[in-house]
């Protein structure tokens, strides 16, 4: 097997064992045994599990800046795409739903940083900024913009934000337990963001 190819394997082996049992209780052998490989060769690629997890961040981490769009949105420089109303807000929120539930790569990181948040530090410092810092800066940023555009009432912006988006994070981690409650979830979203906007609209 082509180099690259294999590597790419072990990768993507890792994440799958790392997502369902965690880092410590998957061994360099089961990863091995996965990708149909000896240990051995393995080690040719990745000098050891360690690194075969800070390859597996990086990597993440660099989609996540590339393709997330809460990472590095300035609505008050770009506000394009600004919902200005509760269709255009639900379908914003659930095809970005849709897309972290059923992207691969983003599916399995997910479920390895809610493993291994307690256990390791780095994982902890990744798993609040992207559950929780990186959206709230998104959604604080598009209530504000929202507010100024005359759309929604001028209350605090912050606390607009958190009962906006942090109901919505609850029901995505239903759907990473329960996958066959996505199409109630999406119900849900949707009458939330209805009434928000009912709620809250100049």
């Amino acid at each position: 097997m082509e180099r690259g190819n294999t590597k790419n394997e072990i990768l993507d082996a890792a994440l799958q064992l790392f997502s369902v049992q965690g880092y410590d209780a998957t061994s360099i052998s089961q990863i091995a045994d996965a990708v149909g490989i000896r240990k051995a060769s393995l080690y040719s690629h990745f000098a050891s599990k360690q690194a075969i997890l800070d390859t597996l961040l990086d990597t993440a981490l660099q989609q996540y800046e590339e393709h997330s769009v809460f990472a590095g949105k300035n609505w008050e420089k770009d506000p394009s795409g600004l919902p200005e109303n509760s269709d255009a807000a639900v379908k914003m929120v659930q095809g970005q739903l849709k897309y972290i539930l059923h992207d691969p790569l983003i599916q399995r990181g997910r479920k390895m940083l809610v493993i291994e948040q307690f256990r390791n530090s780095r994982l902890a410092e990744i798993q609040t900024r992207q559950n929780y810092t990186d959206i709230m800066t998104y959604f604080t940023g598009m209530i504000r913009c929202l507010i100024d555009h005359d759309v929604l009432k001028d209350e605090d912006p912050q606390m607009m934000a958190a009962q906006f988006c942090l109901p919505i994070t609850v029901w995505l981690q239903l759907c990473d337990r329960e996958p066959e409650k996505e199409e109630e979830v999406m119900d849900l979203v949707e009458k939330h963001i209805r009434q928000f906007y009912r709620l809250y609209r100049k």
